[in-house]
């Protein structure tokens, strides 16, 4: 598939998501750019701000199997995974398959479930594949995982350890609608007169695919990868706010977020600003602040913002 098809397709799935969340075209574009990227979504936001809604929007227009699991305290990992059940009839075990069998996972409120259930998503979400009772199952590509979490409610929760949190790509944040465009939902809510949007299929699974493979065609010039190595190197280095910085996983994760933004905008290199579109939402997640920051109200994201303003930006002709 050519770059000006991704590009072409990409528009097409971000205009029939966009029937059903007014607004927010930013975090839709990250969304779409991670996905291409082939990397895990972590949306951290209040209640009601149509997270759910965004990843059933996505696997309708996309063509994408889809399936949501709701964390609670007494979800086990075989609730996501799957069991083996004794079959009489053959007097053997058969392994029925879980729900994260499936394009996309929408993991709600994955916080609330204990570390154990937590930690069974990890080979699904690095490996692509799951492992039960010594028996390694291949997950159908693409493979997506979209977890939410509510960020002010932490009573009674489990929060993710750093290590898993490594493992999604980005981390956003959806944010109140506008004044106008909460009348615009009205607005729409009360024209279709129901509660379901719909959503048109443009995409299949094989197109998905295709469109991934695309952005690792996308070129990469030694400029824009030492950009990316010196953003990673200088949340390291920062030493005043940064305990712990980002991992080369980190500048893996600005590497694939910039070509799948690059392609989604029909080029076929990427430049300083793709780097500078996804920095934030990639890295910041990946920082662990100074412990005299925890009770302040300095966020890893405007930590990693004021970084990005220090690291020198190579010029690209």
């Amino acid at each position: 598939m050519k770059i000006e098809e991704v590009s072409e397709r990409g528009n097409l799935v971000l205009e029939e998501v966009g029937k059903a969340i007014v607004g927010k075209e930013e975090v839709l574009k990250l969304i779409l750019t991670t996905i291409l990227a082939d990397g895990h979504v972590l949306l951290e936001d209040l209640p009601g701000l149509a997270k759910t809604l965004m990843a059933k929007s996505f696997a309708k227009a996309l063509g994408l199997d889809f399936r949501r699991v709701q964390f609670t305290p007494d979800l086990l990992p075989s609730d996501i995974l799957g069991v083996s059940i004794f079959n009489q009839k053959t007097l053997e075990f058969e392994f029925r398959k879980g729900p994260v069998f499936t394009n996309i996972l929408l993991a709600d409120e994955v916080n609330r479930a204990p570390p154990k259930t937590q930690s069974a998503l990890l080979e699904a979400m690095q490996e692509r594949q799951v492992t039960v009772e010594g028996k390694t199952y291949e997950l159908q590509r693409p493979f997506v995982v979209i977890a939410t979490q509510n960020p002010i409610e932490q009573e009674g929760t489990y929060p993710l350890p750093e290590a898993q949190l490594d493992r999604f790509l980005v981390r956003l944040r959806v944010g109140y609608p506008r004044k106008d465009e909460e009348i615009e939902i009205l607005r729409r809510r009360m024209e279709r007169k129901r509660e379901e949007v719909e959503i048109n299929t443009v995409l299949s699974p094989g197109d998905v695919i295709e469109m991934q493979k695309a952005v690792e065609e996308v070129y990469v010039s030694d400029a824009v990868l030492e950009y990316i190595t010196d953003i990673v190197t200088a949340t390291r280095n920062h030493k005043k706010e940064i305990e712990i910085g980002a991992s080369p996983r980190g500048s893996l994760a600005l590497l694939k977020l910039s070509r799948a933004k690059a392609a989604l905008e029909g080029r076929d290199y990427v430049i300083p600003d793709d780097v500078k579109a996804v920095a934030v939402p990639a890295l910041s997640h990946r920082l662990i602040l100074k412990r005299e920051l925890w009770y302040t109200n300095v966020s890893q994201d405007a930590v990693m913002a004021k970084l990005m303003e220090r690291v020198p930006v190579p010029k690209f002709e």
